[in-house]
């Protein structure tokens, strides 16, 4: 589905606020109601707008790191690769997950409460039973930006 200009701003505010009332995004694309609402359902159901969620303050909740960790699998073949992402999927505790080309074969986003929290958790799954040969772990001294908008 190509994006006009209306659709791009519809989604601008959509990443902006999620539960904005459809007469309030209408208004503020320039749209009458009934034809924004249309839009967003299009935009739904072409997957562009996959779901809705709210944002966590993950400090507030008592997650205060996030790790990244580099990842090395035991092999390369389709089978470890498929299992080490079955076994990633089932983790709460990795937000993000990424399969790389390059020198480490995946990158994970980690949330925990704390650095002994990370150990119990690095120990528990980032393991060869999870088709992992070695982790590298890099721990962010700050956070500069972080956004879940798209630049539409």
């Amino acid at each position: 589905m190509p994006l006009d200009d209306i659709d791009r701003r519809i989604l601008r505010e959509l990443q902006k606020n999620g539960r904005l009332q459809n007469i309030e995004l209408a208004k503020r694309v320039g749209l009458s109601p009934s034809p924004c609402l249309r839009r967003v359902k299009l935009l739904e159901e072409a997957g562009i707008i996959s779901r809705y969620v709210a944002v966590v303050d993950q400090a507030k909740v008592g997650l205060r790191l996030s790790m990244f960790a580099r990842i090395s699998l035991t092999a390369q073949d389709a089978e470890t690769i498929d299992h080490f992402i079955a076994a990633m999927k089932r983790l709460p505790e990795v937000v993000e997950c990424y399969i790389m080309l390059g020198e480490s074969d995946a990158l994970l986003r980690v949330v925990v409460s704390d650095l002994e929290d990370y150990r119990r958790f690095q120990a528990a799954n980032l393991t060869r039973r999870n088709g992992i040969q070695s982790v590298k772990t890099d721990v962010p001294s700050e956070t500069i930006k972080q956004t879940f908008a798209l630049p539409l």
